[in-house]
Order: structure tokens, then C-alpha cells, then sequence
């Protein structure tokens, strides 16, 4: 079986001086490495090919069979790996907290081991009839979330 490590190794020595930063690595059973990648800005398709061809030049089908697919970072999905928050700075975030509460909003700064969003929320204001767009900021540590994604918008 094909050695999770191993690929790791590959991966970091074929990105080594790009913008791209290795997301997800995982080698099935039956030899299906499976390597998820992004950059902060983006990943052609072309990249993904590119570095497929690289891992691949590393093994002999003939001495031990695998299946291999490279992607990017899926619009959408949670991310994996802090590189990812740095990413979205400035863009819309969703935030799933440990205790099931979710805050939509713009990630406006990314500490060592914290976030801080930006949320406009519709709140009863002392002296106004109608619920007021009030703009809060929410902080939470990493081991307050339990998972955050991007936020598309058209």
C-alpha cells in the first residue's frame, strides 16, 4: 500500500516556493490517493493536472497499482486547514459553533487561534418602532468552531 506520508512529501516538494498549500491527503485501501489542494488565489485546472503528472512520475504502475485525483478546494465545503480562513479574509464566512449556533458573516481578521467576523443582523432599537440593521463583530477561538465555510454570492 502506498504510504500517506509519502505523498504528503511529494505533494510539499512540488508546491514548495508556489502559493498553493496542501489541504487534504488520503490513500483508501485500494491504493485511491485521493490530494486536495488550493492557493489564495485560485487553482486552474491545469495546476491540478500538472501536479497529478508530478506524483505520478513517482511510482511504477507495474510494481504497485493506484488511482489518483487531484482537486482543488470544493466551493462550499468546510474548510480543513487554517491556510483557508487567511483565504477569506474580507469575504462572506458561514461559522457553526461547538454549541450548534451559526453566524454568517464577513471574516475580518484571522489571528494565531482566532477569528473575528463581521455580522449585520435586524435588532430592536431603543426608541425605533422597526428592527434596525445593527452591524456586531463576533470573536471565537478555534476550538469554538466546528467547522466554517465560504459563503458564495451572486
Amino acid at each position: 500500500m502506498i504510504d500517506k506520508k509519502t505523498i504528503t512529501e511529494i505533494i510539499e516538494n512540488e508546491i514548495a516556493d508556489t502559493d498553493l498549500f496542501l489541504v487534504d491527503v488520503s490513500v483508501s485501501s485500494g491504493n485511491v490517493i485521493s490530494v486536495v489542494i488550493d492557493s489564495y488565489n485560485g487553482v486552474p485546472i491545469i495546476t491540478c493536472i500538472e501536479l497529478s503528472k508530478a506524483i505520478e512520475g513517482h511510482f511504477d504502475r507495474e510494481v504497485e497499482d493506484f488511482e489518483l485525483q487531484v482537486a482543488s478546494a470544493g466551493i462550499g465545503q468546510p474548510f480543513q486547514v487554517f491556510k483557508q480562513y487567511h483565504k477569506y479574509i474580507n469575504k462572506d464566512v458561514e461559522v457553526l459553533t461547538t454549541e450548534g449556533i451559526k453566524f454568517s458573516g464577513k471574516l475580518i481578521t484571522v489571528g494565531d487561534n482566532e477569528i473575528e467576523i463581521e455580522v449585520e443582523e435586524m435588532e430592536k432599537v431603543e426608541g425605533k418602532k422597526k428592527k434596525q440593521l445593527v452591524v456586531k463583530n463576533y470573536s471565537f477561538t478555534l476550538d469554538q468552531i466546528k467547522s466554517t465555510k465560504d459563503i458564495i454570492t451572486f
